[in-house]
Order: C-alpha cells, then sequence, then structure tokens
C-alpha cells in the first residue's frame, strides 16, 4: 500500500493499482492497463483525423513481422500505455524522458516476457507502419525524416475507436497466448 504522502508520483490504472514512477513495481502492468492505456492514446500527438490508438498500430506491428516477434510487436509500445505517445521530434529534444522510458521499459519487458532490446524486424514494422499511418491519417505528405526512406503500406487502417481498440487488442494478445489474464472485461467502459 502507498502512503498517502507518496501519491505525488503515481498514476491509478485501468485496474485501479497505483503505478509509482519511483518505485516501479512491475505487477501493475497488466493486459487490462496496458490495452486501455493504448487504446485511448491517439498516434501523433492527437492530430490526426480520424482518432488512431497506438493499440492499433500495436496490432498491426504485430501483424507484420515473423510469428516469433509477435508478440514483441503487440507489446513494443506497452510503456506508453503508462506514459503516453510522445512524438518522435519532441522526444529527442527531451533526453530525461527517454531515459525515464528505457527505465520503464526495462522493468515493463521482462515482466511480460520479452527481452528489453527489441527485434529488429519489430523497429522496421514501427517504421512501416509510421509511414504508412503519415501517409493514410496526416495531411502534409512531405517527406518527413523518421519515413523518408520507407515505403507505407497499401492497406486501410480501421481507425477503431478506444472501445474497439481495447477489445481489437485483448483479442490479439488471446490470439498470441499472451498469459496475463484481463482482470474484468465489464472494466473497458465505452
Amino acid at each position: 500500500m502507498i502512503a498517502s504522502s507518496d501519491y505525488a508520483s503515481t498514476i491509478l490504472t485501468a485496474d485501479g493499482n497505483y503505478l509509482d514512477y519511483l518505485a516501479i513495481d512491475p505487477s501493475v502492468f497488466t493486459l487490462n492497463a496496458i490495452a486501455r492505456g493504448l487504446a485511448n492514446t491517439c498516434r501523433f500527438a492527437g492530430q490526426c483525423w480520424p482518432f488512431y490508438s497506438v493499440a492499433e498500430h500495436s496490432i498491426w506491428v504485430s501483424r507484420l513481422v515473423p510469428a516469433e516477434h509477435a508478440l514483441a510487436g503487440l507489446l513494443h509500445d506497452a510503456a506508453e500505455a503508462f506514459i503516453t505517445d510522445m512524438p518522435k521530434p519532441l522526444k529527442e529534444l527531451l533526453p530525461d524522458y527517454k531515459s525515464f522510458e528505457a527505465r520503464i521499459e526495462a522493468t515493463l519487458f521482462p515482466h511480460l516476457g520479452l527481452a528489453v532490446a527489441l527485434p529488429g524486424d519489430v523497429k522496421t514494422a514501427d517504421r512501416v507502419m509510421l509511414a504508412t499511418e503519415q501517409r493514410a491519417l496526416m495531411r502534409n505528405r512531405d517527406a518527413w525524416k523518421y519515413t523518408a526512406e520507407t515505403t507505407p503500406l497499401e492497406i486501410k487502417l480501421a481507425c477503431y475507436s478506444p472501445q474497439e481498440a481495447y477489445y481489437a487488442f485483448i483479442e490479439r494478445a488471446e490470439e498470441l497466448g499472451f498469459g496475463n489474464p484481463v482482470a474484468s472485461y465489464a472494466n473497458a467502459g465505452a
């Protein structure tokens, strides 16, 4: 239990648990909390249209990599469920943020059964999806340094609502045999 004086460094997760950023307990990293956080987080700092979640992005990444890396693809952005999806250019300007994200991942990934260093094909699929999403969801078509040498896919994004993205993420995790049970589907909310 966290003392009331210590709440300044905590957030409440979808499961009703506190994540203390100063004393990270990996048990708060549940499938439900990850799915909820990623489903409610919009890519491109919310500047895309329509709404497009990190959860849907992660599902696509998991489908683009070889089967042995599909779970890593699905969970590659899991830390963002707890620290948000910061735009790449801003993240590069904030080295302390990048360091903190790495600290979260160093606790989270092993807890989820993943190596801390993501496979190269996950990083490649992430970049391909970034290019695909930029072309499909953003108005500007200029070359951007993060996608300039990456060919976008010819796919149609679903652009799920947060609730649809939550359930799609859970379903994909179950397809991959992810064994961290969801506390309660009823907590998904609208």
